[in-house]
C-alpha cells in the first residue's frame, strides 16, 4: 500500500555535512573494533582521524548553508561515540582493566561526562567560551597516552578519566 505522502528530495547540501558526520562516526566505530581487536594503538589513531571530520562537517555545513537540527544531533551521537565511548575504552583496555569495576566505572564515567556536556551544548547555546572542556579535546587527551605510549599506574589511568570528566562538566 501506498503513502498518500509524497516524499521529498532533500538536497544535497543539507546531505552533505552528515556524510561527513558518518566519518566521524565510522572513525569511532573502526576504534571500538580495533580495540576489541587487541590494537589499541590503531584505535587511538582512529580519535584522531575522527577530529577530521568533526571539523570538516561543520565546515561543510556552513559552506553549503545546509546544517540542519538532524544534523547537530547525529554530530553529537557521533562525537559520543568517537570522542566518549572509544577513548574511555582505550584506556580501560590499556591500563584501567586492571582496577576491575572501579576501573570500569572510571571509563563508564568520563562517558556520561561528555553525554552530559554533549547534552548540555546541544540546550543551552551560550555567547562566549564554551562551558566545560569539549569531548573532542577529552577523548584525545585520552587516547594521547596509548599513542604517546605513557606507562601509566592503573590508579593514575582511572583518575585521569575522572578528572577529564569533570572537566566536560564544570562550568
Amino acid at each position: 500500500m501506498k503513502s498518500s505522502r509524497k516524499r521529498e528530495r532533500l538536497p544535497f547540501r543539507k546531505i552533505a555535512p552528515n556524510m561527513v558526520t558518518s566519518g566521524n562516526l565510522l572513525c569511532g566505530m573502526m576504534s571500538l573494533m580495533l580495540l576489541f581487536s587487541g590494537r589499541p594503538v590503531p584505535a587511538a589513531w582512529m580519535v584522531f582521524i575522527a577530529v577530521f571530520f568533526d571539523m570538516m562537517d561543520g565546515k561543510v555545513a556552513r559552506s553549503l548553508g545546509g546544517g540542519t537540527r538532524f544534523g547537530l544531533e547525529f554530530d553529537s551521537l557521533a562525537d559520543l561515540v568517537s570522542f566518549g565511548v572509544a577513548p574511555a575504552m582505550i584506556i580501560y583496555s590499556a591500563y584501567a582493566g586492571a582496577l576491575g569495576v572501579w576501573g570500569a566505572l572510571a571509563g563508564a564515567y568520563f562517558a556520561l561526562c561528555g553525554a552530559l556536556r554533549l547534552a548540555r551544548f546541544n540546550v543551552i547555546h551560550m555567547p562566549g567560551p564554551f562551558q566545560g572542556l569539549p569531548i573532542p579535546a577529552g577523548g584525545l587527551f585520552l587516547a594521547s597516552f596509548v599513542l604517546a605510549g605513557v606507562p601509566l599506574h592503573p590508579a593514575a589511568a582511572a583518575a585521569v578519566c575522572v578528572a577529564a570528566g569533570s572537566l566536560m562538566i564544570s562550568s
